[in-house]
């Protein structure tokens, strides 16, 4: 399983519309991948650094899930300049883009 881990930093300048990117945004990721591939996704919102008296370094993150790297690929390739374009629509913060390989689960 392919993992494409998109994490947006804990700003003090930044601001994040979480209303639009749950309702708006992932929808659009949705409608676009799914028939690319896209297996699933999740959404998180960092709550907490391990020390509790710090904020979290991740403000959100969502992980979409494929089966194979080259789906990734050629998902990105097709849809990612829209997706892409539809950030500054919830967010100032430049996302963090990471595709790992699922070793264990």
């Amino acid at each position: 399983m392919i993992q494409v881990s998109i994490l947006y930093a804990q700003q003090d300048d930044g601001s994040f519309d979480e209303k639009y990117y749950l309702e708006k945004h992932m929808p659009l990721v949705r409608e676009r991948l799914t028939p690319r591939g896209l297996r699933r996704d999740e959404v998180c919102k960092g709550v907490s650094a391990p020390d509790p008296s710090k904020p979290p370094q991740y403000g959100y993150m969502c992980y979409l899930y494929f089966d194979t790297v080259e789906e990734v690929h050629q998902a990105f390739m097709a849809e990612g300049r829209d997706l892409m374009g539809d950030i500054p629509n919830y967010t100032n913060v430049k996302p963090l883009i990471q595709i790992s390989e699922t070793l264990a689960d």
